[in-house]
């Protein structure tokens, strides 16, 4: 019975929007006073009867504007708004399906802040910053700040939570102009929720000072700044979740905000072992942890844009908690400060085979490793913003970080030639236990002069790093071809390492021309000072105990690298248009004190010249352009050049090159980002190109009896790479319900490399092409579909007959189906299918993957049942296959398995008068 009422509603509704009638309006927009064309001007049409909004959009360079939409109502309430001026009101009659409304003229306003706030229009354009009024913007009931930035125009969101806006990557997200819980956007944008936000606004990413003197930003980085409504600056609201599953499955997760006006108190704790970082609340599928930025450390721990949390790869257990506190303390002073905690422990193993190439011949090796990791991590940070007067500024953060971790790591490792004989074998346990300790601070002062945008700014960046270890190693490596090389090894090493940094830097902006021509006087002084200790002690057959000293596997140096760097920065900006051009020229001193060997000591002095220049042109609000071309200069690391021989590693040996000449690298990059409101089109493109001279590489030779390597560094000419993408993306409606967006996008790149493999020095070329096309299809209240598919082709082709060229095809399709029916419940289903044909017997070639999930809300909303399955089809694989100049590798590690959950949320809310969220009568469908 259910199923036939469901069906009727359906109908019912789609009979009633099927009668809207199409429309379209256009017009032109001036100035009453100067008779001027008005770019950038808002126009919108409202229902009559309940002010919602029907459709939207924004005028060009001449000012003309035109609106397509569809709507059941006779007559519509016409609105255009304009920074500066007053809005403008009209009733037009939808009596024709074109309808050509006379030149529209705008009033100057009387006061503009008061013109601001009275604008209900669902987009703002002020100069360098886009508005979004969230009201005007439909999203589920429960929707997160990530659900509505999805709905923007011209605003994506992935899979893994990353943001971009026109084609530009977000870096950092704010709540009233200051940092939620750091720099990692998605905390934020997945767990706050839409309710309490007001207004979305998008502009070019600033640091404090370059905010303060009025510089120019980042242009190629955004920054998203959530304001929260007035009546929400002061209450109580958070979520707490738990859940359960099979094979021992389990997951929590709690959030607390206490908002009162400057003040802001967040506290968060999370805990699961299913991979998931556990700082979201995911009744869908955020919980799952395929939905983070993850990056692997070495030591097995993971990282969320920068900050470690525990371990990737593998079945990882991890505890979460953390606490951010922001105020202002006085009417010059605010701060803000966050402390983390994260403790996890992990355990993976990997199968890795490996198709090594040498110039007249190859060999193979096959490794199996396991490794079991223990860590715990705390970090705080703090930032204060002192704002003397209206000319002076000061910023101070200071930061703090701990961490202590424990590793269990065995590996059996095979190795052999063309013909399968077996050449040797190395198997390694080893134990390590390790602390590491981080402090920093940066200290900014910057100091204006008059109103025409000279400057003063001091910065100081201070940090220490100590790191102290202790591994307890047996290793032993046989050689089939000469026994008499055999290594056994039963170690203590003791290490202890430190790495203080120093930077200052002092700039002076002298204005040529009053906000218009500057020149940029600066100097920069850099000094990092490092030390290393490393022991190493046998264990002596007679005592029992690590009494002998390994002169060989110690190390005790100290490095040092200095640099100074005057420049001169010439800017110059237009309406338009903006360039720059920097000149810098560094002097760097390298140099290292090695205390067990002293005939090793070294000096290098260095100078080069550094160049970067820009171009940026806006077309209109709707496309603009960057450009720009840089030489950097960077010398060879302590490992390059230290002529030291590092035999850690029995089956290669590595000597540094003290010869090693700085590496030059010419970048030129160029890109073109659009997005028309009216036509809902946005067209995204990037060409870049570097051209690098003095390239460090290794230089490997292998033994032909053994297959042990001794590897050194040698500078190499005429490395380049080639990178472009092009994206094209619109979206349109189907009816008043229903609207689909498609993109089409394809990146394709070229490098060229130079190496040496065993003396012989060779070019390869690496050519890869990636199309993909990607839709979605929402049905408002009903369902949403997103498809997409993705194809990546990647060719290696070498100058040398012995290499053999090869290429590589791999598929990928992602399906996300999400219904909302009936009321109250809402069954997500995710779905990848990955196929790579190229990876190598007994590895597995395919794979899908697919997560589930079913919520059901109740309590008015406020708590949520779920039940998720984990890798339905119980197929979930990590195969994956590499290719260098210098081998072929195919990998596999532990994946997480197949599970069942159920778990529940409820989320409490005490923000504005009667602490209930009301709801927006307001929609756009994008």
């Amino acid at each position: 019975m259910k199923k036939y009422l469901i069906l009727i509603v359906l109908f019912s509704t789609s009979l009633t929007f099927a009668q809207s009638t199409p429309f379209k309006i256009s017009g032109k927009i001036i100035s009453a006073d100067g008779k001027e064309p008005l770019e950038s001007a808002t126009v919108y049409l409202e229902r009559p009867t309940d002010s919602s909004l029907v459709s939207y959009s924004i005028s060009d360079a001449k000012g003309m504007f035109e609106i397509l939409g569809e709507s059941h109502e006779k007559k519509l309430n016409f609105f255009v708004d304009y920074i500066g001026y007053q809005s403008y009101f009209q009733e037009v009659l939808l009596d024709k399906a074109h309808i050509e409304m006379k030149t529209i003229e705008l009033q100057l306003g009387d006061a503009l802040d008061e013109v601001v706030i009275k604008s209900r229009a669902p987009i703002t354009i002020k100069k360098d910053t886009l508005e979004f009024n969230v009201k005007s913007f439909k999203t589920k009931k429960d929707a997160t700040v990530e659900d509505l930035l999805k709905k923007l125009p011209g605003v994506e969101v992935d899979e893994t939570g990353k943001i971009t806006v026109n084609g530009k990557d977000v870096s950092k997200i704010l709540v009233n102009g200051k940092p939620f819980f750091g720099d990692d956007p998605t905390i934020t944008t997945r767990n706050l929720t839409k309710d309490i936000v007001e207004k979305v606004q998008i502009t070019d990413t600033k640091s404090k000072a370059e905010a303060f003197t009025g510089e120019e930003g980042d242009k190629e980085n955004k920054t998203i700044n959530l304001t929260i409504k007035e009546e929400n600056n002061k209450g109580v609201f958070g979520r707490l979740a738990a859940g359960a599953g099979t094979d021992k499955r389990y997951e929590f997760a709690g959030m607390l905000n206490v908002f009162d006006n400057d003040q802001r108190i967040s506290v968060l704790a999370g805990g699961n072992n299913t991979n998931s970082p556990g700082f979201s609340f995911g009744e869908i599928q955020k919980m799952f942890g395929g939905g983070y930025s993850l990056r692997m450390n070495s030591n097995g721990s993971f990282a969320i844009d920068g900050r470690s949390f525990g371990s990737g790869e593998g079945i990882t257990t991890s505890q979460n908690i953390g606490a951010n506190y922001a105020d202002e303390l006085t009417e010059q002073v605010e701060m803000n400060a966050d402390y983390f905690f994260s403790g996890s422990d992990s355990e993976n193993e990997t199968l890795t085979q490996r198709e090594n190439i040498l110039p007249d011949s190859r060999f193979f090796s096959e490794s199996r490793s396991k490794s079991l990791n223990d860590g715990q991590n705390h970090s705080m940070n703090m930032d204060f913003d002192i704002e003397i007067d209206s000319t002076l500024l000061i910023n101070v953060s200071p930061s703090f970080r701990w961490s202590n971790s424990n590793r269990v790591f065995t590996e059996d490792e095979n190795t052999r030639d063309e013909e399968g004989n077996l050449t040797n074998r190395s198997t390694l346990g080893s134990f390590t236990e390790q602390q590491a300790r981080n402090f920093g601070t940066e200290l900014n002062v910057t100091k204006r002069f008059g109103g025409k945008g000279a400057f003063l700014k001091f910065e100081i960046d201070s940090e220490l790093n100590t790191n102290t270890s202790e591994n307890r190693l047996n290793s032993e490596t046989n050689f089939f071809s000469a026994a008499d090389d055999d290594i056994v090894r039963d170690q203590l090493t003791n290490s202890d390492n430190e790495n203080q940094t120093l930077g200052l830097s002092s700039t002076y902006r002298l204005p040529i021309v009053a906000k218009t021509l500057f020149l940029d006087f600066k100097y920069d002084f850099n000094d990092v000072n490092r030390t290393n200790l490393r022991s190493t002690f046998d264990r002596n057959e007679a005592t029992g105990g690590f009494d002998d000293f390994n002169l060989d596997l110690s190390t005790d140096f100290k490095y040092q690298n200095l640099e100074h760097a005057p420049s001169l920065k010439v800017t110059l900006r237009k309406d338009k248009w903006s360039t720059s051009l920097t000149t810098r020229y560094v002097f760097r001193t390298l140099e290292n004190v090695d205390y067990l060997r002293p005939e090793l000591n070294l000096k290098r002095k260095f100078q080069a010249p550094e160049l970067r220049a820009n171009f940026n042109y806006r077309f209109s609000q709707k496309a603009s352009m960057y450009s720009g071309y840089s030489l950097n200069n960077s010398p060879p690391n302590l490992t390059q050049l230290q002529p030291f021989q590092d035999v850690s590693n029995p089956l290669n040996t590595i000597t540094g090159n003290p010869n090693l000449e700085p590496t030059n690298r010419h970048r030129l990059y160029m890109g073109y980002n659009a997005f028309d409101f009216q036509k809902k089109t946005g067209v995204y493109s990037h060409l870049s190109a570097n051209f690098v001279n003095n390239q460090v590489v290794s230089r490997t030779i292998v033994d032909p009896q053994t297959l042990k390597r001794t590897t050194t560094y040698a500078n190499v000419n005429g490395n380049y790479d080639v990178y472009g993408n092009l994206n094209y993306s619109k979206s349109f409606k189907a009816d008043s319900l229903k609207t689909i967006k498609y993109d089409i996008g394809v990146s394709a790149s070229y490098r060229r490399t130079i190496n040496f493999n065993n003396e012989v020095q060779y070019k390869s070329q690496v050519s890869s092409l990636t199309p993909s096309i990607g839709l979605r299809f929402t049905w408002n209240k009903v369902m949403e579909i997103r498809p997409r598919y993705r194809l990546s082709y990647t060719d290696n082709t070498y100058d040398i007959d012995t290499f053999e060229n090869v290429d590589f095809l791999s598929h990928n399709v992602h399906l996300n189906v999400s219904t909302f029916l009936p009321k109250h419940f809402e069954w997500v289903n995710t779905i990848d299918y990955n196929y790579n044909p190229n990876v190598a017997p007994g590895f597995q070639k395919s794979a899908w993957f697919w997560n589930s999930t079913l919520a059901y809300a109740f309590l008015k909303d406020k708590a949520t049942l779920t039940l998720k399955v984990y890798d339905l089809l119980n197929q979930n694989t990590n195969a994956r296959r590499r290719a260098t100049q210098n081998y072929i590798q195919d990998s596999q590690s532990t994946v997480l398995q197949q599970y069942f959950m159920l778990s529940f949320s409820w989320k409490f809310n005490s923000l504005g008068s009667k602490g209930e969220t009301k709801s927006s009568n307001f929609f756009i469908m994008d």
